[in-house]
Protein backbone atom coordinates (compact mmCIF):
# COMPACT_ATOMS: atom_id res chain seq x y z
CA UNK A 1 0.00 0.00 0.00
CA UNK A 2 1.13 3.43 -0.50
CA UNK A 3 0.57 5.04 2.55
CA UNK A 4 2.51 2.02 4.12
CA UNK A 5 5.61 2.77 3.12
CA UNK A 6 7.82 2.26 6.24
CA UNK A 7 10.64 5.22 7.06
CA UNK A 8 13.09 2.21 6.31
CA UNK A 9 12.35 1.44 3.05
CA UNK A 10 11.84 5.32 2.00
CA UNK A 11 15.44 5.18 2.73
CA UNK A 12 16.05 2.71 1.00
CA UNK A 13 14.08 3.80 -2.16
CA UNK A 14 15.96 7.19 -1.87
CA UNK A 15 19.28 5.61 -1.84
CA UNK A 16 18.26 3.60 -5.26
CA UNK A 17 18.67 6.94 -6.68
CA UNK A 18 22.08 7.29 -6.55
CA UNK A 19 23.10 3.69 -7.45
CA UNK A 20 20.63 4.23 -10.32
CA UNK A 21 22.25 7.65 -11.55
CA UNK A 22 25.82 7.17 -10.63
CA UNK A 23 26.77 5.03 -14.13
CA UNK A 24 26.12 8.53 -15.74
CA UNK A 25 29.28 9.87 -14.01
CA UNK A 26 31.11 6.49 -13.75
CA UNK A 27 30.71 5.18 -17.14
CA UNK A 28 29.78 8.09 -19.51
CA UNK A 29 31.44 11.03 -17.62
CA UNK A 30 34.69 9.58 -16.37
CA UNK A 31 35.83 6.01 -17.33
CA UNK A 32 34.29 4.86 -20.68
CA UNK A 33 32.54 7.14 -22.76
CA UNK A 34 34.69 10.38 -21.56
CA UNK A 35 37.80 8.47 -22.57
CA UNK A 36 36.30 6.99 -25.69
CA UNK A 37 35.46 10.45 -27.03
CA UNK A 38 38.82 11.47 -26.16
CA UNK A 39 40.31 8.87 -28.36
CA UNK A 40 38.02 9.39 -31.53
CA UNK A 41 38.17 12.84 -31.22
CA UNK A 42 41.99 13.19 -30.88
CA UNK A 43 42.25 10.49 -33.83
CA UNK A 44 39.90 12.90 -36.05
CA UNK A 45 42.20 16.45 -35.47
CA UNK A 46 45.44 14.04 -36.01
CA UNK A 47 43.91 12.88 -39.24
CA UNK A 48 43.72 16.05 -40.17
CA UNK A 49 47.45 16.42 -39.74
CA UNK A 50 47.50 18.25 -35.79
CA UNK A 51 50.27 16.43 -33.85
CA UNK A 52 49.19 14.23 -31.20
CA UNK A 53 49.84 16.35 -28.06
CA UNK A 54 47.89 19.45 -29.77
CA UNK A 55 45.31 16.60 -30.76
CA UNK A 56 45.04 15.52 -27.24
CA UNK A 57 44.33 19.42 -26.28
CA UNK A 58 42.11 20.28 -28.38
CA UNK A 59 39.95 17.00 -27.27
CA UNK A 60 39.92 17.90 -24.14
CA UNK A 61 39.00 21.59 -25.21
CA UNK A 62 35.91 20.02 -27.10
CA UNK A 63 34.69 18.34 -24.09
CA UNK A 64 35.25 20.87 -22.27
CA UNK A 65 32.91 23.24 -24.13
CA UNK A 66 30.37 20.79 -24.05
CA UNK A 67 30.02 20.45 -20.06
CA UNK A 68 30.72 24.08 -19.82
CA UNK A 69 27.09 24.77 -22.32
CA UNK A 70 25.37 22.05 -20.49
CA UNK A 71 26.29 23.20 -16.87
CA UNK A 72 25.09 26.86 -18.13
CA UNK A 73 22.20 25.39 -18.68
CA UNK A 74 21.72 23.94 -15.49
CA UNK A 75 23.01 27.20 -13.94
CA UNK A 76 20.18 29.41 -15.43
CA UNK A 77 17.37 26.71 -14.79
CA UNK A 78 17.73 24.99 -11.83
CA UNK A 79 16.90 28.17 -9.15
CA UNK A 80 13.60 28.98 -11.24
CA UNK A 81 12.33 25.33 -11.46
CA UNK A 82 13.13 24.40 -8.17
CA UNK A 83 11.22 27.84 -7.03
CA UNK A 84 8.05 26.19 -9.01
CA UNK A 85 7.92 22.59 -7.41
CA UNK A 86 7.88 24.29 -4.20
CA UNK A 87 5.37 26.14 -5.02
CA UNK A 88 3.08 23.64 -5.84
CA UNK A 89 4.27 21.54 -3.42
CA UNK A 90 5.34 18.56 -6.29
CA UNK A 91 8.97 17.62 -6.74
CA UNK A 92 7.94 13.80 -8.13
CA UNK A 93 6.84 14.53 -11.08
CA UNK A 94 9.81 16.53 -12.25
CA UNK A 95 12.10 13.40 -11.01
CA UNK A 96 9.98 11.56 -13.70
CA UNK A 97 10.11 13.95 -16.67
CA UNK A 98 14.26 15.04 -15.89
CA UNK A 99 14.58 10.18 -16.02
CA UNK A 100 13.45 10.82 -19.38
CA UNK A 101 16.03 13.50 -20.17
CA UNK A 102 18.71 10.67 -18.54
CA UNK A 103 17.65 7.54 -20.30
CA UNK A 104 17.48 9.39 -23.92
CA UNK A 105 20.88 11.20 -23.74
CA UNK A 106 22.39 8.49 -22.61
CA UNK A 107 20.83 5.62 -24.66
CA UNK A 108 21.44 7.75 -28.08
CA UNK A 109 24.94 7.68 -27.55
CA UNK A 110 25.39 4.32 -28.61
CA UNK A 111 24.91 5.97 -32.28
CA UNK A 112 28.67 7.48 -31.80
CA UNK A 113 30.73 6.18 -34.24
CA UNK A 114 34.58 6.06 -34.76
CA UNK A 115 35.53 8.65 -37.44
CA UNK A 116 35.29 11.78 -35.59
CA UNK A 117 31.90 13.38 -37.84
CA UNK A 118 29.69 13.46 -34.83
CA UNK A 119 32.08 14.86 -32.02
CA UNK A 120 28.88 17.56 -32.07
CA UNK A 121 26.28 15.09 -31.46
CA UNK A 122 28.69 12.98 -29.00
CA UNK A 123 28.72 16.51 -26.73
CA UNK A 124 25.03 17.36 -27.38
CA UNK A 125 23.68 14.07 -26.54
CA UNK A 126 25.94 13.57 -23.37
CA UNK A 127 24.59 17.17 -22.13
CA UNK A 128 20.77 15.82 -22.86
CA UNK A 129 21.84 13.23 -20.45
CA UNK A 130 23.92 15.28 -18.08
CA UNK A 131 20.88 18.14 -17.79
CA UNK A 132 18.60 15.47 -17.04
CA UNK A 133 20.90 13.80 -14.12
CA UNK A 134 21.70 17.05 -12.77
CA UNK A 135 17.94 18.36 -12.40
CA UNK A 136 16.51 14.66 -11.28
CA UNK A 137 19.08 14.89 -8.26
CA UNK A 138 17.72 17.87 -7.20
CA UNK A 139 14.52 17.52 -6.83
CA UNK A 140 15.59 14.16 -4.95
CA UNK A 141 18.08 15.73 -2.87
CA UNK A 142 14.96 18.26 -1.89
CA UNK A 143 12.95 15.41 -0.42
CA UNK A 144 15.94 14.40 1.94
CA UNK A 145 14.37 16.52 5.03
CA UNK A 146 11.52 14.11 4.86
CA UNK A 147 13.12 11.22 5.64
CA UNK A 148 14.32 11.66 8.93
CA UNK A 149 16.37 13.79 11.62
CA UNK A 150 18.44 16.54 10.81
CA UNK A 151 21.03 14.62 13.26
CA UNK A 152 21.02 11.35 11.27
CA UNK A 153 21.02 13.23 7.75
CA UNK A 154 24.85 12.88 7.54
CA UNK A 155 24.68 9.33 8.15
CA UNK A 156 22.06 8.82 5.53
CA UNK A 157 23.56 11.25 3.01
CA UNK A 158 26.90 9.16 3.10
CA UNK A 159 25.42 5.41 2.88
CA UNK A 160 23.73 6.52 -0.22
CA UNK A 161 26.62 7.83 -1.72
CA UNK A 162 28.57 4.85 -0.44
CA UNK A 163 25.65 2.97 -2.21
CA UNK A 164 25.65 5.20 -5.23
CA UNK A 165 29.44 4.06 -5.91
CA UNK A 166 28.66 0.45 -5.05
CA UNK A 167 26.33 0.42 -8.15
CA UNK A 168 28.86 2.26 -10.26
CA UNK A 169 31.61 -0.08 -9.30
CA UNK A 170 29.20 -2.93 -9.96
CA UNK A 171 28.26 -1.36 -13.74
CA UNK A 172 31.90 -0.68 -14.23
CA UNK A 173 32.63 -4.23 -13.68
CA UNK A 174 30.06 -5.17 -16.24
CA UNK A 175 31.06 -3.35 -19.04
CA UNK A 176 34.29 -4.31 -18.33
CA UNK A 177 34.18 -7.57 -18.81
CA UNK A 178 31.61 -8.22 -21.26
CA UNK A 179 31.25 -5.46 -23.29
CA UNK A 180 34.27 -2.70 -23.74
CA UNK A 181 36.59 -3.64 -26.10
CA UNK A 182 40.37 -3.12 -25.92
CA UNK A 183 41.45 -0.64 -29.28
CA UNK A 184 44.16 -3.14 -29.87
CA UNK A 185 42.92 -6.84 -28.96
CA UNK A 186 39.35 -6.22 -29.94
CA UNK A 187 39.04 -8.20 -26.45
CA UNK A 188 37.01 -7.08 -23.25
CA UNK A 189 39.16 -7.42 -19.94
CA UNK A 190 38.91 -11.49 -19.55
CA UNK A 191 39.77 -11.37 -23.34
CA UNK A 192 35.85 -12.11 -24.75
CA UNK A 193 34.63 -11.24 -27.73
CA UNK A 194 31.92 -8.54 -26.36
CA UNK A 195 28.42 -9.82 -25.43
CA UNK A 196 25.16 -10.30 -28.19
CA UNK A 197 27.87 -10.32 -31.10
CA UNK A 198 28.98 -6.26 -31.48
CA UNK A 199 31.34 -5.91 -33.58
CA UNK A 200 34.61 -4.65 -31.77
CA UNK A 201 35.51 -2.91 -35.20
CA UNK A 202 33.15 -0.63 -35.05
CA UNK A 203 33.78 -0.45 -31.27
CA UNK A 204 29.97 -1.35 -30.44
CA UNK A 205 31.34 -2.98 -27.28
CA UNK A 206 32.37 0.73 -25.85
CA UNK A 207 29.32 2.06 -27.37
CA UNK A 208 27.22 -0.27 -25.57
CA UNK A 209 28.04 2.03 -22.42
CA UNK A 210 25.16 4.49 -23.56
CA UNK A 211 22.06 2.15 -24.10
CA UNK A 212 23.38 -0.12 -20.58
CA UNK A 213 23.20 3.23 -18.63
CA UNK A 214 20.08 3.83 -19.60
CA UNK A 215 18.08 0.48 -19.23
CA UNK A 216 20.21 0.17 -15.59
CA UNK A 217 18.74 3.62 -14.46
CA UNK A 218 15.35 2.70 -15.88
CA UNK A 219 15.51 -0.76 -13.76
CA UNK A 220 16.77 0.67 -10.62
CA UNK A 221 14.52 3.86 -10.55
CA UNK A 222 11.46 1.13 -9.89
CA UNK A 223 12.46 1.03 -6.18
CA UNK A 224 13.04 4.76 -5.90
CA UNK A 225 9.75 5.55 -7.28
CA UNK A 226 7.28 2.64 -5.43
CA UNK A 227 8.92 3.11 -1.72
CA UNK A 228 9.95 7.12 -1.83
CA UNK A 229 7.08 9.35 -0.77
CA UNK A 230 6.51 13.44 -1.44
CA UNK A 231 5.56 14.63 2.28
CA UNK A 232 1.93 15.39 2.68
CA UNK A 233 1.45 18.89 1.52
CA UNK A 234 -1.40 20.76 0.22
CA UNK A 235 -1.41 20.59 -3.98
CA UNK A 236 -1.29 23.99 -5.14
CA UNK A 237 -1.86 25.35 -8.32
CA UNK A 238 1.40 26.73 -10.67
CA UNK A 239 1.55 30.34 -9.81
CA UNK A 240 4.60 31.76 -12.39
CA UNK A 241 5.01 35.02 -10.31
CA UNK A 242 4.27 34.00 -6.71
CA UNK A 243 6.93 31.19 -7.65
CA UNK A 244 9.28 33.85 -9.16
CA UNK A 245 8.53 36.14 -6.00
CA UNK A 246 9.50 33.59 -3.92
CA UNK A 247 13.18 33.11 -5.06
CA UNK A 248 13.64 36.72 -5.13
CA UNK A 249 12.99 37.14 -1.70
CA UNK A 250 15.09 33.90 -0.97
CA UNK A 251 18.15 35.59 -3.28
CA UNK A 252 17.14 39.08 -1.51
CA UNK A 253 17.62 37.00 1.82
CA UNK A 254 21.16 35.77 1.53
CA UNK A 255 22.56 39.25 2.29
CA UNK A 256 20.97 38.31 5.78
CA UNK A 257 22.04 34.61 5.86
CA UNK A 258 25.70 35.02 6.13
CA UNK A 259 26.99 30.88 6.58
CA UNK A 260 24.14 30.24 3.69
CA UNK A 261 25.88 32.84 1.82
CA UNK A 262 29.28 31.66 2.60
CA UNK A 263 28.56 28.01 2.16
CA UNK A 264 27.11 28.83 -1.75
CA UNK A 265 30.06 30.59 -2.39
CA UNK A 266 32.53 28.07 -0.96
CA UNK A 267 30.91 24.98 -2.81
CA UNK A 268 30.51 27.07 -6.20
CA UNK A 269 34.10 26.74 -6.30
CA UNK A 270 35.16 23.51 -4.59
CA UNK A 271 32.32 21.77 -6.33
CA UNK A 272 33.31 23.22 -9.87
CA UNK A 273 36.88 21.89 -9.11
CA UNK A 274 35.51 18.47 -7.96
CA UNK A 275 33.37 18.05 -11.08
CA UNK A 276 35.87 18.93 -13.27
CA UNK A 277 38.14 16.33 -11.99
CA UNK A 278 35.27 14.04 -12.89
CA UNK A 279 34.56 15.28 -16.24
CA UNK A 280 38.20 15.74 -17.14
CA UNK A 281 39.89 12.17 -14.89
CA UNK A 282 39.57 9.84 -18.11
CA UNK A 283 41.03 12.17 -20.82
CA UNK A 284 43.60 12.72 -18.62
CA UNK A 285 44.52 9.39 -18.17
CA UNK A 286 43.88 8.68 -21.88
CA UNK A 287 46.15 11.47 -23.03
CA UNK A 288 48.63 12.35 -20.57
CA UNK A 289 49.23 8.61 -19.34
CA UNK A 290 48.41 7.01 -22.94
CA UNK A 291 45.63 4.57 -21.03
CA UNK A 292 43.33 2.10 -22.62
CA UNK A 293 39.86 2.64 -21.96
CA UNK A 294 40.00 -1.21 -20.54
CA UNK A 295 42.62 0.26 -18.37
CA UNK A 296 41.43 3.60 -17.23
CA UNK A 297 38.12 1.24 -16.42
CA UNK A 298 40.27 -1.19 -14.18
CA UNK A 299 41.30 1.94 -12.20
CA UNK A 300 37.72 3.48 -11.97
CA UNK A 301 37.08 0.04 -9.96
CA UNK A 302 39.69 0.85 -7.46
CA UNK A 303 38.68 4.41 -7.74
CA UNK A 304 35.69 3.60 -7.11
CA UNK A 305 35.51 1.19 -3.64
CA UNK A 306 38.04 4.05 -2.32
CA UNK A 307 35.54 6.27 -2.86
CA UNK A 308 32.70 3.78 -1.50
CA UNK A 309 34.54 3.32 1.30
CA UNK A 310 35.35 7.17 2.16
CA UNK A 311 31.47 8.06 1.64
CA UNK A 312 30.43 5.97 4.32
CA UNK A 313 33.46 6.77 6.68
CA UNK A 314 32.66 10.38 5.59
CA UNK A 315 28.80 9.74 7.09
CA UNK A 316 29.95 8.65 9.83
CA UNK A 317 32.68 11.44 10.62
CA UNK A 318 29.70 14.09 9.09
CA UNK A 319 27.23 12.54 12.13
CA UNK A 320 29.73 12.52 14.98
CA UNK A 321 31.86 15.66 13.81
CA UNK A 322 29.72 17.84 11.30
CA UNK A 323 30.02 18.33 7.76
CA UNK A 324 32.24 21.63 7.77
CA UNK A 325 35.33 19.42 9.42
CA UNK A 326 34.28 16.57 7.09
CA UNK A 327 34.42 18.97 3.77
CA UNK A 328 37.47 21.21 4.77
CA UNK A 329 39.59 17.70 5.16
CA UNK A 330 38.41 16.33 1.43
CA UNK A 331 39.28 20.12 0.39
CA UNK A 332 43.31 19.47 1.39
CA UNK A 333 43.43 16.40 0.14
CA UNK A 334 41.93 16.90 -3.41
CA UNK A 335 44.61 20.47 -3.55
CA UNK A 336 47.47 17.69 -2.74
CA UNK A 337 45.67 15.34 -5.68
CA UNK A 338 45.70 18.18 -8.16
CA UNK A 339 49.03 19.00 -7.11
CA UNK A 340 50.31 15.47 -7.98
CA UNK A 341 48.06 15.74 -11.19
CA UNK A 342 49.95 18.89 -12.44
CA UNK A 343 53.77 17.64 -11.35
CA UNK A 344 53.77 14.17 -12.86
CA UNK A 345 54.39 12.78 -16.35
CA UNK A 346 55.18 9.30 -16.91
CA UNK A 347 58.39 9.87 -16.39
CA UNK A 348 58.90 12.10 -13.21
CA UNK A 349 56.67 13.74 -10.21
CA UNK A 350 58.23 17.76 -10.10
CA UNK A 351 61.25 16.74 -11.32
CA UNK A 352 61.82 13.38 -9.10
CA UNK A 353 62.35 10.48 -11.71
CA UNK A 354 59.74 8.07 -11.93
CA UNK A 355 60.42 4.30 -13.75
CA UNK A 356 58.00 4.77 -17.05
CA UNK A 357 57.53 1.10 -16.74
CA UNK A 358 56.08 1.42 -12.82
CA UNK A 359 52.54 2.10 -12.06
CA UNK A 360 53.64 4.87 -9.61
CA UNK A 361 51.93 7.56 -11.99
CA UNK A 362 48.77 5.87 -12.14
CA UNK A 363 47.46 5.64 -9.02
CA UNK A 364 46.54 8.94 -8.25
CA UNK A 365 42.60 9.55 -8.74
CA UNK A 366 38.94 10.10 -6.49
CA UNK A 367 39.42 9.36 -3.42
CA UNK A 368 36.52 12.05 -2.83
CA UNK A 369 32.94 10.57 -2.31
CA UNK A 370 32.96 11.95 1.57
CA UNK A 371 32.82 15.63 -0.02
CA UNK A 372 30.08 14.91 -2.17
CA UNK A 373 27.77 13.21 0.60
CA UNK A 374 28.85 16.46 3.55
CA UNK A 375 28.04 18.97 0.62
CA UNK A 376 24.75 17.47 0.49
CA UNK A 377 24.37 17.07 4.43
CA UNK A 378 25.68 21.09 5.01
CA UNK A 379 22.73 22.35 2.38
CA UNK A 380 19.83 20.30 4.74
CA UNK A 381 21.14 22.28 7.57
CA UNK A 382 20.49 25.31 5.74
CA UNK A 383 17.03 24.73 4.55
CA UNK A 384 13.77 23.76 5.66
CA UNK A 385 11.34 20.67 4.02
CA UNK A 386 8.98 23.43 2.47
CA UNK A 387 11.72 25.51 1.27
CA UNK A 388 13.94 22.10 0.22
CA UNK A 389 13.94 21.82 -3.60
CA UNK A 390 14.32 25.67 -3.99
CA UNK A 391 17.28 25.69 -1.93
CA UNK A 392 18.66 22.56 -3.73
CA UNK A 393 18.23 24.93 -7.10
CA UNK A 394 20.36 27.49 -5.35
CA UNK A 395 22.52 24.97 -4.49
CA UNK A 396 22.80 23.34 -8.10
CA UNK A 397 23.37 26.66 -9.02
CA UNK A 398 26.11 27.48 -6.84
CA UNK A 399 27.53 24.25 -8.08
CA UNK A 400 27.20 24.96 -11.79
CA UNK A 401 27.86 29.08 -12.17
CA UNK A 402 31.33 28.46 -12.62
CA UNK A 403 31.47 25.03 -14.36
CA UNK A 404 31.87 27.16 -17.55
CA UNK A 405 34.49 29.05 -16.25
CA UNK A 406 36.59 26.14 -15.31
CA UNK A 407 36.70 24.07 -18.16
CA UNK A 408 37.11 27.11 -19.82
CA UNK A 409 40.29 28.37 -18.11
CA UNK A 410 41.43 24.21 -18.40
CA UNK A 411 40.76 24.82 -21.86
CA UNK A 412 42.65 28.57 -21.81
CA UNK A 413 45.31 26.97 -19.57
CA UNK A 414 46.03 23.96 -22.46
CA UNK A 415 45.94 26.28 -24.98
CA UNK A 416 48.88 28.21 -23.60
CA UNK A 417 51.12 26.10 -22.35
CA UNK A 418 50.59 22.88 -24.92
CA UNK A 419 50.05 20.75 -21.97
CA UNK A 420 46.74 18.63 -20.80
CA UNK A 421 48.12 18.31 -17.09
CA UNK A 422 49.43 22.15 -17.16
CA UNK A 423 45.72 22.85 -18.07
CA UNK A 424 44.63 21.33 -14.87
CA UNK A 425 46.47 23.42 -12.87
CA UNK A 426 43.56 26.38 -12.04
CA UNK A 427 41.46 23.72 -9.96
CA UNK A 428 44.10 24.62 -7.24
CA UNK A 429 43.15 27.93 -6.97
CA UNK A 430 39.38 26.90 -7.21
CA UNK A 431 39.62 24.30 -4.36
CA UNK A 432 41.93 27.07 -2.70
CA UNK A 433 39.22 29.65 -2.47
CA UNK A 434 36.47 27.23 -1.97
CA UNK A 435 38.51 26.16 1.11
CA UNK A 436 38.67 29.99 2.41
CA UNK A 437 34.75 30.78 1.87
CA UNK A 438 34.43 27.89 4.69
CA UNK A 439 35.97 29.55 7.30
CA UNK A 440 32.68 31.92 7.22
CA UNK A 441 30.40 29.11 7.34
CA UNK A 442 28.60 27.79 10.76
CA UNK A 443 29.27 24.28 11.77
CA UNK A 444 25.73 23.82 12.41
CA UNK A 445 24.10 25.91 9.73
CA UNK A 446 21.04 27.54 10.50
CA UNK A 447 19.52 24.43 12.29
CA UNK A 448 21.20 25.55 15.77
Amino acid sequence: MAGTVSAKRRIWGWWFFDWASQPYNTLLLTFIFGPYFAEIARGAYMAEGVDAEAAGAAAQAYWGAGLAISSVLIAILAPFLGAIADSTGRRMIWVWFFSAFYILGSFALWFIAPGGDNLFWAVAFFGLGFIGMEFATIFTNALMPSLSDHDDMGAISGSGFAFGYLGGVLALAIMLLFFAENSATGKTLIGLDPLFGLDPEAREGTRAVGPFTAIWYAVFMIPFFVWVREPRTERRPLHLGRAMASLRDLLASLRYRGSLSAYLASSLFYRDALNALYGFGGVYASGVLGWEITQIGVFGVVGALTAMVASWIGGKADRRFGPKPVIATCIVILIFVCLIIVGMTRESLWGIPLDPASSASDDIFFACGALQAASRTMMVRHTTPDRATEAFGLFALSGKVASFISPALIALATTISGSQRIGISPLIVMFLIGLLLLVFVRAKGEQA
